[in-house]
């Protein structure tokens, strides 16, 4: 009996020190453990700290660098700027600005050639076009006392409405009996240049809501609608100038742009047409869209006659070389406002001379008895009560271009 006590307090015992050998492995084991996860921080711990000295030095560098490019990228726009704002002035606009302009025209003529056609629409979604613009239009024109001046004509003596001097016509003007509809034309004067007391908006030269009434049509100041005032409009050449005083009528150009480089001399001979030498030629109709440089296009139901029809009726005179004038040249009667345009675009097959808008004739407002639809062009450049119709070799004086704006105006 005591053999078998001893026997099992022996495998007792084992047991123990078997799990007690087995608890300290174990603990040793769970020691190691600790002591790898501890180095493996230790050394994950000097990676990061390693990257994060590593990033820092290197964002440093980028910093200044970056600081140090921003710096001088500031310094060169402002050098730009002050380069650009104190370059030459080139009717209103810096001569980088009008090279670019320029350039601009040439690159469209290369493509397009002004002989792309721009699109129609139903007459269902036209409008009645919106008033924008008053220049040369401060009166009514007496519609009886309308001519159309055509100079540079082939041929033309052999015509019976040729004259010796086409700038010794009169035109009549009444003050206006219907204002129209009220102007929507945001050409003004910024609000940084206040008018001052003795400024023509100040007077009333454009305070009359165009019905006639102002100081500018008694031969007072210009107006002043728009305008920076930096930079100096071109002259007229003396000669002109001096001709023009001499003449016993209203004084041209009355409006801010002035007086055209390009308007006739007092003695230039041409034809004298009247409204039947327009309306002669086959009636044409077009819906297309009126885009105006001020940001908003509308469609409109135009009536009319080519423009490319009166021209092959009354086709520039050829030079001597055999070739024809590049331009064409056109004012309003007295010459208040003007455009120059390419022939090509004038022998264009949407360029039309408007009577009727609408379905109705043209209101003085809008240009009667005659105005110019050119879709291929801005608004400033469709000319309204066209007076003067001129071929040219030179290129001519533009209203609006003279103001800032670009000679070329395509779209």
């Amino acid at each position: 009996m005591s053999d078998g006590r001893e026997e099992r307090e022996e495998q007792e015992q084992r047991r123990k020190w078997e799990k007690e050998k087995k608890d300290r492995e174990d603990d040793l084991e769970r020691d190691w453990e600790r002591d790898g996860d501890r180095e493996r921080r230790d050394s994950r711990a000097a990676e990061v700290a390693a990257l994060d000295a590593a990033v820092r030095s290197e964002s440093g560098v980028r910093t200044r660098r970056s600081f140090l490019i921003a710096a001088a990228a500031a310094a060169s726009g402002y050098g730009f700027y002050r380069w650009l704002d104190n370059s030459p002035m080139n009717m209103r606009l810096q001569e980088p600005l009008r090279h670019m302009l320029r350039l601009n025209a040439k690159v469209s003529r290369a493509i397009f050639d002004e002989r792309g056609l721009a699109p129609t629409y139903p007459v269902a979604k036209s409008m009645e076009l919106r008033t924008n613009g008053n220049y040369g239009l401060k009166m009514d024109l007496v519609p009886e006392s309308y001519r159309l001046q055509m100079v540079g004509v082939q041929g033309a003596k052999e015509h019976p409405q040729y004259v010796d001097d086409v700038t010794a016509w009169e035109y009549q003007y009444e003050t206006k009996k219907d204002a129209g509809p009220v102007e929507h034309d945001t050409k003004v004067r910024p609000k940084s240049e206040p008018a001052g007391a003795g400024d023509a908006t100040a007077d009333g030269s454009n305070s009359d809501a165009g019905a006639g009434n102002g100081p500018m049509m008694n031969g007072g100041p210009a107006s002043t609608m728009v305008g920076s005032g930096k930079g100096s409009l071109q002259k007229v050449s003396p000669e002109l100038e001096a001709a023009m005083k001499r003449m016993k009528r209203r004084p041209r150009g009355q409006e801010e742009a002035g007086m055209s480089r390009s308007t006739l001399m007092p003695g230039t001979p041409g034809l004298l047409l009247t409204m039947d030498a327009v309306t002669s030629l086959p009636h044409r109709e077009l819906v297309t869209q009126f885009k105006c440089i001020e940001g908003w296009s509308q469609i409109v139901h135009w009536g009319g006659y080519r423009l490319a029809d009166l021209l092959a009726k009354y086709p520039p005179a050829k030079k001597a070389d055999g070739s024809l004038p590049k331009y064409v040249y056109m004012e309003t009667p007295d010459g208040d406002y003007y455009c120059g345009f390419n022939l090509q675009a004038c022998l264009h097959p949407q360029s039309l001379l408007v009577t009727e808008m609408a379905g109705r004739p043209v209101p003085q407002w809008h240009g009667a008895p005659m105005r110019l639809h050119m879709p291929i062009k801005y608004g400033y450049k469709q000319i309204k009560r066209i007076g003067l119709i001129a071929y040219t070799d030179m290129r001519p004086d533009d209203y609006w271009t003279k103001l800032g704006y670009d000679w070329y105006a395509g779209l």
